[in-house]
């Protein structure tokens, strides 16, 4: 299935967002795809989290401490963790450390700085951050490599079924999923980091922002989410099917087989 047959039935309301690199010495040409449906940037939360992890590591002189905030803030997408790296280090220079890094230039929240969710992105600058962290991590950046082991430790309903699509049981993933009460469409995204050996990478994003207005529905969704239950598989029923297709027709542009890459 391409990207029109994923897109074209999409509600008016609702966002997509895929893109994906393929790059690396010693490998093919670089390549890269993107494709957006809806709004140009969208709420990215829990997605960047072991990005935020990766830039406070040089900022919080106590190891033990970076560690014990970051891992779960990577591998079971701990709010409270990231929150507490967010606030120790500042918004502003967590996201600036990142442009040197990356390239990438994210800005913090309007309103709130301390809302670490709602700084907004693109797949495209999702997917070069994340080529970013990589090829470190495959360079020899301990924390990075860290952090990318971390990913490949994500288990279970947060994976939402993409290492089937990946066909790889050493894909590195990190997914997000919330719907604020501000917002009438739930997101659902995630980002897979693919091996490829050497230090070559290969990067997929797919973000979604689907409407979700059904009164009961929300009201349930909103109880869970303040009784802190899990609520992926609702994330899961209403955008898992479109996740995957958008994640699976990014990595066939890029020339993904059941062969590697």
């Amino acid at each position: 299935m391409g990207f029109n047959e994923l897109l074209n039935d999409l509600d008016h309301a609702a966002s997509a967002q895929a893109a994906g690199i393929r790059r690396g010495y010693g490998g093919p040409p670089a390549r890269t795809v993107s494709v957006r449906s809806g709004q140009t940037r969208l709420r990215c939360a829990s997605l960047l989290k072991p990005l935020y992890a990766w830039v406070c590591a040089d900022r919080i002189p106590d190891a033990a401490r970076w560690r014990r905030h970051a891992e779960p803030a990577v591998v079971v997408s701990s709010n409270a963790d990231t929150l507490n790296l967010w606030l120790a280090v500042g918004p502003g220079v967590i996201l600036d450390d990142l442009r040197r890094r990356t390239g990438v230039a994210w800005s913090p929240p309007n309103g709130d700085p301390s809302r670490f969710g709602s700084v907004e992105v693109a797949a495209d600058e999702v997917a070069t951050a994340y080529a970013e962290l990589a090829q470190a991590a495959l360079a020899g950046d301990p924390v990075a490599a860290t952090i990318v082991g971390w990913m490949r430790e994500v288990s279970g309903p947060q994976t939402f079924g993409l290492r089937e699509v990946t066909r790889s049981p050493e894909t590195a993933i990190k997914c997000g999923w919330f719907g604020a009460p501000d917002e009438v469409c739930l997101r659902t995204h995630a980002v897979a980091i693919l091996p490829r050996g050497g230090t070559r990478a290969t990067v997929v994003v797919g973000m979604t922002a689907l409407p979700y207005s059904g009164g009961r529905e929300r009201a349930i969704y909103r109880e869970r989410v303040a009784k802190g239950l899990s609520v992926e598989n609702e994330h899961d029923k209403l955008a898992g099917t479109l996740l995957r297709g958008l994640m699976t027709t990014t990595l066939a542009e890029l020339g993904h087989s059941s062969g590697g890459l």
